[in-house]
């Protein structure tokens, strides 16, 4: 019997054999299919997708044969990985002075024929075989070792599936680790930022309430100011503290949700002096099963907005809402200045803003609506804006109903 040759390439192969994480996993029907085809194509009783690592070949899929493995030593495969550019095909080894003495030959499971198409992956290492395997001598002919060949690509490519899916999990993971550290980062961040700005704000506050008589009016001026640039700060800080949430935990808790309900207890929140002519065309039994806490983000956000942008004497804010499909699509309208056309994509992007000023006369954080298009995609909707400079603004979004 002959021991097969170690490849030259050995180290390089073995490392690239373990990157597909495949030895002694679980058998798997796709590989199965694919041996169970081999065997009747080519009429034989074992067919085996055999996969060479340092003492053993190892079976992913074993057709016709109830071992999972032997010893590398005895592997016609481990033969075949040799020559990678060519098959090995045994027409009967009982007559080749290479097997005619190999266990497997002379006991169970009595390897007479033999085929083996060796599995060369994208970078050229021979990572084992697909081959049949006959009790007595046989051939195959053209069409039977074209259709093998066939068989091997497709398990090749199932190999670079799990390659890549691998890496993609393992992308995945390091990207939801950094992302984790980030927030984590920005939510310590910001908060150490918050803690001095409300001092600043208590102190110009109680300047401004104790100590201002006499105070130049300029002074006057100036703390004031320092008090509105400090709460514009305070506002951007807060509107990065909600945009940094890991959308997924607040979209995992869900229940059902009537969307009228939710809605009209917002109102109170955002309209404290009744001075907002709201109109809801929301059926009472209109209901959802979402999460409470991203939709009431959502409303608050595009509400506040449409309150707090409004250039108009008294503010209308139009909210209708109809399933379709297997969503709710949701309509807001309000009568204030609009949105140009031109700012209709880039008003989602986290820190854009438009030329609009609220009422205030300051100009947004660029956070909010970011933070509503983060909300909804999560939540598997989508959200845009149907708005120019005569009508108001028009915000069109879906949210799922299940």
């Amino acid at each position: 019997m002959k021991i097969p040759d170690i490849p030259i390439n050995e180290v390089d192969r073995l490392n690239s054999l373990k990157e597909y994480s495949i030895l002694d996993t679980l058998p798997e029907k796709e590989y199965d299919d694919i041996t169970f085809l081999a065997s009747q194509i080519c009429q034989t009783p074992i067919s085996l997708v055999s996969l060479i690592d340092e003492k053993r070949q190892w079976f992913k899929s074993h057709h016709g044969l109830n071992s999972d493995s032997t010893s590398r030593e005895v592997a016609f495969c481990a033969h075949a990985i040799n020559d990678m550019d060519n098959i090995l095909v045994v027409p009967d080894s009982r007559k080749d002075k290479r097997f005619f003495d190999n266990p497997l030959v002379t006991d169970h499971p009595n390897v007479v024929f033999y085929v083996g198409i060796p599995l060369v992956n994208p970078e050229g290492f021979p990572l084992g075989t697909l081959c049949v395997i006959d009790n007595k001598p046989n051939e195959l002919n053209e069409q039977q070792i074209k259709a093998l060949k066939a068989l091997s690509n497709q398990l090749l490519k199932l190999f670079e599936l799990r390659k890549n899916s691998i890496v993609l999990h393992k992308s995945n993971f390091e990207l939801q680790t950094q992302n984790k550290g980030l927030n984590d980062f920005v939510k310590v961040a910001a908060h150490d930022i918050k803690s001095p700005m409300g001092n600043i704000i208590q102190i110009v506050d109680l300047i401004m309430s104790n100590y201002t008589d006499p105070m130049h009016p300029k002074a006057k001026e100036f703390l004031g100011y320092i008090r509105t640039s400090t709460n514009k700060l305070w506002n951007m800080v807060d509107g990065i503290l909600q945009y940094s949430r890991d959308t997924r935990s607040i979209t995992n808790n869900r229940e059902e949700i009537n969307l009228k309900a939710i809605i009209n207890d917002i109102f109170p929140l955002v309209d404290s002096q009744q001075k907002v002519d709201f109109r809801l065309n929301i059926s009472d039994e209109l209901s959802l099963f979402s999460n409470k806490t991203a939709l009431h983000q959502i409303f608050v956000n595009l509400i506040t907005n449409s309150i707090k942008y409004n250039d108009k004497h008294q503010a209308v804010i139009e909210i209708e809402a109809y399933t379709e499909n297997n969503f709710v699509k949701i309509i807001l309208k309000d009568n204030g200045p609009g949105i140009s056309p031109k700012d209709a994509e880039r008003i989602f992007n986290l820190f854009e803003i438009t030329a609009n000023k609220d009422k205030e006369g300051f100009y947004g954080t660029g956070i909010g609506l970011a933070t509503v298009k983060s909300l909804i995609e999560s939540l598997d909707g989508y959200i845009k804006v149907v708005s120019d400079f005569s009508g108001g603004a028009c915000f069109e979004f879906t949210l799922k109903l299940d």
